[in-house]
């Protein structure tokens, strides 16, 4: 009985563990078979997305992605067709090149990126310890972050949206900060009630009681100009745009969103006298290939210093720039990347250029002053300036065609556009900025003033504006990409399409219409044409103008 009793325990015993061992095996054949064919596809199993997001060719992404510890994402602001994200980074750590990073697409209720692309631009202050990346906007309903080439990727900040935003800053000389912003939709050119806002300063706007709060002196457009709070002001500038963000709250409706980082202007010189005569402030979207000629020529008839708000262009304009830098010229490019805000931009440019220009022209680069008469630039400022109290001198612009060609000029357009419309349409203004309205308002053509200063006329026999903006239709369809003022609806949109702004009949598609080379054609006009070819060619010297030289090299 006994030895019955103890084969039983031993038959079960081994039963056990014969069933362990083959369940053992299973678990580990399975696994091994699994890493396998993971191994030889290359990673995790991803679906195939089909979309009909219509942009440029998406990389799929494969691997592992680690979060980087260090750096962060502060936040996001959406455009219509692309994105800007703002990096902050470690004391002393070196900023991304557009080499390290790329713009990586997390589709919904995930958190592994399926597709990436490359950066449309990149641009970071190292002083600040921060950076400001471009990104294509992104298939509908995928989260956007970026990655680095590393296979690290960065944890999603904040969404801001560009059309509700308080998006630059900059505490002006007499202490007070000049917000600008979006989403107050105010009509052009009247003022509004400031006691209906409240400007605030701190981080974090969720939390109202740990915010500054100060009153508001002006409200127009998009400009609010707030008092700064004694503390804000005593703190250290480099420090303040660092910790320190100002946004304004309409009362009634809440706080803005804000990405804006107050930028101390440095405190003038009293005594000394400004460094430059006559200075010019543009903004622009992919114009490098004119730049060079505009530049050139203005420098001949006595500008002496350009400030370029870049808005968001992807063509060669850094090279270009830095070219015409190292040709002595004194130009400054500034990143501008808000969308239709070239009136706050020429404000901000206004009070950029206040403290060394005495006169401050706002044109585009397609327009050119031309001087009938053949005087300097500085002659006309001078023979102005006599009368104190002129502070704006408005120049008439004759709108020019395509002059019968097809192709873009080889020798520019001054010397390739010469047929133009009869009468002026609009004008332009050359400004003293000491003069300017507190409230900064301007239509682009034209700033409000100071009490006790006007604006005159110039004869159009003394300077006028040679406006080229009717070119080759190569180049005026770009016109419809986006149009940069605020209060001037884009070419594709069916609003004001009787606006001066538009091409008479065009309507809201960039087709070419039949004809267009022999439009906008009613005088012939050789003046600054003859006066370029005068100027810059002799009988001893290369046929070649200066930026066909520079082109060509």
């Amino acid at each position: 009985m006994k030895d019955r009793k103890k084969r039983d325990v031993l038959s079960w015993s081994r039963f056990f563990w014969c069933t362990l061992f083959m369940v053992c095996s299973c678990i580990l054949f399975t696994g091994f078979t699994f890493s396998t064919f993971r191994l030889l596809k290359g990673g995790k199993f991803h679906p195939v997305l089909v979309s009909t997001w219509q942009k440029p060719a998406m990389k799929a992404i494969s691997g592992e992605f680690t979060v980087h510890s260090g750096i962060s994402i502060l936040e996001k602001v959406f455009f219509p067709d692309h994105a800007l994200i703002f990096l902050k980074y470690p004391p002393s750590s070196p900023l991304f090149t557009k080499d390290d990073i790329d713009c990586t697409y997390l589709p919904p209720n995930s958190t592994w990126p399926d597709y990436k692309l490359p950066s449309l631009y990149i641009d970071g202050d190292d002083s600040l310890d921060q950076q400001m990346v471009r990104c294509p906007r992104g298939p509908p309903g995928f989260t956007l972050t970026l990655g680095l080439k590393s296979n690290v990727q960065l944890p999603s900040g904040p969404v801001y949206h560009w059309d509700s935003l308080a998006y630059a800053a900059v505490i002006d000389r007499d202490n007070t900060t000049v917000v600008f912003v979006k989403g107050l939709n105010l009509r052009p050119e009247r003022l509004s009630d400031p006691s209906r806002y409240e400007c605030l300063y701190g981080w974090d706007f969720k939390r109202p009681k740990l915010l500054l709060r100060s009153d508001v002196v002006s409200v127009a457009q998009e400009i609010v100009r707030c008092k700064t709070p004694l503390s804000i002001l005593n703190n250290n500038p480099r420090r303040l745009r660092k910790a320190i963000k100002v946004s304004v709250r309409v009362k009634g409706r809440g706080i803005l969103k804000s990405v804006a980082r107050p930028d101390r202007l440095p405190d003038p010189n009293p005594i000394a006298r400004k460094e430059h005569e006559i200075c010019i402030c543009t903004m622009l979207r992919n114009q490098a290939r004119f730049l060079r000629e505009w530049v050139i020529y203005h420098a001949r008839i006595g500008v002496q210093r350009w400030y370029i708000y870049d808005n968001n262009s992807d063509d060669d304009i850094e090279n270009v720039i830095k070219s015409l830098e190292d040709a002595n010229f004194n130009i400054t490019r500034y990143v501008w990347p808000w969308v239709k805000t070239q009136e706050a931009g020429f404000a901000h440019c206004a009070l950029r250029a206040r403290d060394s220009c005495e006169w401050v022209g706002f044109i585009d680069v397609d327009e050119f002053i031309h001087l009938p008469s053949n005087v300097s630039l500085r002659h006309v400022l001078r023979k102005k300036k006599r009368f104190k109290k002129v502070a704006e001198l408005r120049t008439s612009c004759y709108s020019f065609g395509p002059s019968g060609l097809k192709r873009v000029p080889t020798k520019g357009v001054m010397v390739g556009y010469t047929c133009r419309m009869s009468a002026p349409e609009r004008h332009k203004s050359i400004v003293r900025p000491e003069a300017l309205n507190s409230t900064l308002v301007n239509v682009v053509h034209h700033f409000h003033l100071k009490d006790g200063f006007r604006f005159v006329n110039v004869n159009r026999g003394l300077m006028v504006i040679n406006h080229y903006k009717y070119q080759v239709w190569d180049v005026f369809k770009e016109k419809f990409y986006r149009r940069v003022a605020t209060y001037v609806a884009d070419w594709t949109d069916d609003e004001n399409v009787g606006s001066k702004d538009r091409a008479p009949g065009l309507g809201t598609k960039p087709v070419e219409p039949p004809n267009w080379s022999t439009r906008f054609c009613e005088v012939k006009d050789t003046g600054l044409r003859d006066r370029v070819l005068e100027m810059f060619l002799d009988s001893n010297s290369s046929p070649v103008l200066p930026w066909q030289q520079q082109l060509t090299n």
